[in-house]
C-alpha cells in the first residue's frame, strides 16, 4: 500500500482518524479502569494512571501512525511549563467562581476531617486520568481534525457543544448543566489549547479544575465524592450550581468566558487559528501552526 492509495487517504482523511482516535483512547482507558470494581482501592488510585499513560500512547500511535502527522501538541520540550500554566489557569479559574458564590451566600464550606492522604489519592489519580483521556478526545483528536475541515472557529464551536453534550447523561445534568458546560469548559479548554497549541496545557487545566472542585467537596459534573471539605449549597441553583455541581453555576460561565476571550485574542495574534478552507487550499498537514509561539 502506497502513501497516494485510496485506504492511505481514506485513513488519513479527519473524521477517519478523529473515529478511529476516539473509539482507541476512549475504549482503552474504559477497560483498565473497569478493572477497578474488582481491585479495590489500590486499583481506584493506580489504575486511572496507567489508563492516562497507555492513552497517551495510543494516541501517539494513531496520530503518527494512521494520520500521518507530527504530535508537537504533546512535545515533551516545555511540557512541564506547560502543564504548570495549565494547572494555574484551572485553580486560578475555580477560586474565582467558588469566591463569589461563597461571597453572595451561595457556598459554606467546613472541614470534613477525611482521611486526607487517602482522599487526595483517589482524587488526583482519578483526575489525572480524566483530563488526560478528555482532552485528547476532545481537544486532541476532535477540535484538530475539524479544524482541517472548517477551520478554527467552527471546530472550537462544535466540540464545546459535544462536551457539553457529553455531559448531559450525568447525574443531575439538565439542558442548561449542559450548555453551561460547553462553555466553560468547552470553549475555556479549547481557547487554552489554540492559545498555546500544546495539550499539556489544557490537561493541566482540566486536572487541576476537576481535582479542586472534588477536594471542596462540591460535585464534579455531577459526580460526588468524599472531598478534604464539605460544601453546602443554598439558594438558587443559577447561582450553586445545585445538585449538578460549580459547573452548572452562572458564576463559572461568566468568569470562563472572561478567560477565553483574551486567549482567543493571543491565539489570533500569534497566527494560531486556522481559517476555514476553500476548496482550492491545500491541506492542513500539521497540528502545530507555523508561526507559533509559545
Amino acid at each position: 500500500m502506497t502513501s497516494t492509495s485510496p485506504v492511505r487517504r481514506l485513513l488519513q482523511f479527519p473524521l477517519t482518524w478523529l473515529v478511529i482516535g476516539t473509539v482507541t483512547v476512549g475504549g482503552a482507558y474504559a477497560l483498565i479502569t473497569a478493572l477497578t470494581a474488582v481491585t479495590g482501592d489500590v486499583g481506584a488510585a493506580v489504575l486511572p494512571l496507567a489508563g492516562a499513560v497507555v492513552a497517551m500512547l495510543l494516541y501517539h500511535v494513531v496520530m503518527r501512525r494512521i494520520a500521518r502527522r507530527a504530535t508537537s501538541e504533546t512535545a515533551a520540550k516545555g511540557a512541564l511549563f506547560d502543564v504548570l500554566l495549565g494547572i494555574e489557569i484551572g485553580l486560578g479559574f475555580i477560586a474565582v467562581s467558588v469566591a463569589t458564590i461563597t461571597l453572595l451566600g451561595g457556598y459554606r464550606i467546613e472541614w470534613a476531617s477525611a482521611d486526607v492522604l487517602g482522599v487526595v489519592l483517589q482524587i488526583v489519580a482519578l483526575n489525572v486520568g480524566v483530563a488526560v483521556v478528555e482532552e485528547l478526545i476532545f481537544r486532541g483528536f476532535a477540535l484538530q481534525a475539524l479544524e482541517r475541515l472548517t477551520g478554527s472557529w467552527f471546530a472550537l464551536g462544535a466540540t464545546a457543544l459535544f462536551f457539553g453534550a457529553a455531559h448531559l447523561a450525568n447525574p443531575g445534568a439538565t439542558l442548561w448543566s449542559g450548555l453551561a458546560i460547553a462553555i466553560e469548559a468547552g470553549v475555556l479548554l479549547g481557547a487554552v489549547f489554540l492559545w498555546r497549541r500544546s495539550l499539556w496545557t489544557a490537561i493541566g487545566a482540566h486536572f487541576a479544575w476537576n481535582t479542586t472542585v472534588g477536594l471542596l467537596g462540591i460535585p464534579v459534573s455531577g459526580h460526588a465524592l468524599p472531598g478534604l471539605f464539605t460544601t453546602t449549597a443554598t439558594g438558587s441553583p443559577l447561582l450553586t450550581g445545585g445538585e449538578f455541581g460549580l459547573e452548572a453555576s452562572i458564576v463559572p460561565v461568566i468568569v470562563s468566558l472572561l478567560l477565553s476571550i483574551p486567549m482567543l485574542v493571543l491565539a489570533h495574534r500569534r497566527g494560531n487559528l486556522v481559517s476555514r478552507p476553500r476548496r482550492n487550499d491545500p491541506p492542513v498537514l500539521d497540528a502545530s501552526v507555523a508561526t507559533t509561539q509559545r
